[in-house]
């Protein structure tokens, strides 16, 4: 039995029809078995999809995409459809509602309101280094996630919503702007001045650049969400998972080299 499992296993796609008759015949150990086979399948053909998927992501890219791609590789099985739906459901909302603004500052008012106290996004403070809350597909259903994927929410809202938000790389706490106004999704689109955003700085000893404040490409964000991704299966001793990151991420930084 286990010699079959290696040969289907190892024959990838062209063993599909075949293990997906046996996962539904009633023999409940050999529909077990099949189905694990598919489940092997389905993680390999993520991993190796969203590695190809970085080796050719664009410096802006679609930030989006590679959010659902990335759960997709991490979450075999998972229907992502009526979570971007969801997304695409709160931007009409939010255009709705945002329509008659004119400042900068009352449309990040607006935004911060909507998603925060409407949506109840907030930071995950208790399992900040849990691995899920930097899936959006999770963060979604959770309600709750990092500073990095919270912003990505902002950024997709206010996207579809016609308004132009960018994530800030800061070191140690992501961040967002719109215009000349920041604000902070991790703590429910709190509006940070500039001397704010400085001082996030200086509390990890690091003087504070003109380099600091500037947009991050959707490679960055992306780069960056991996990174969070291995500290997470790092703390985890996950081996496997370290792996598969350290993987995407060489992808990712071809040009690096």
């Amino acid at each position: 039995m286990q010699l079959l499992r290696s040969e289907l296993a190892s024959r990838g796609e062209e063993a599909l029809p075949h293990l997906e008759s046996l996962a539904a015949m009633d023999d409940e150990k050999v529909s077990l078995i099949a189905r694990e086979i598919l489940d092997e399948i389905s993680c390999r053909q993520g991993d190796d999809d969203f590695q190809l998927f970085c080796q050719f992501f664009p410096e802006d890219g679609c930030l989006e995409m590679a959010c659902w791609t990335l759960a997709a590789a991490l979450i075999p099985g998972l229907d992502l459809a009526p979570f971007q739906f969801k997304i695409r459901q709160w931007g009409r909302q939010f255009l709705l509602m945002s329509s008659g603004a004119i400042s900068s500052r009352e449309r990040v008012k607006l935004l911060t309101q909507y998603v925060s106290e409407t949506l109840g996004f907030r930071g995950n403070t208790d399992h900040y280094y849990n691995e899920r809350n930097s899936l959006l597909p999770c963060v979604i259903e959770t309600r709750m996630g990092i500073p990095i994927t919270l912003t990505a929410i902002y950024l997709f809202i206010a996207h579809r919503a016609g308004m132009r938000v960018t994530g800030i790389n800061l070191p140690g706490h992501f961040i967002a702007r719109h215009g000349e106004v920041f604000f902070d999704p991790f703590h429910r689109g709190r509006i940070l001045t500039q001397a704010d955003c400085e001082q996030i700085l200086r509390c990890q000893q690091i003087e504070p650049q003109p380099e600091h404040f500037a947009p991050a490409t959707s490679r960055q964000i992306l780069q960056r969400m991996l990174v969070n991704l291995l500290y997470a299966y790092d703390l985890k001793h996950d081996r496997a998972h370290q792996a598969k990151i350290k993987r995407w991420l060489h992808a990712l930084r071809r040009e690096e080299g």
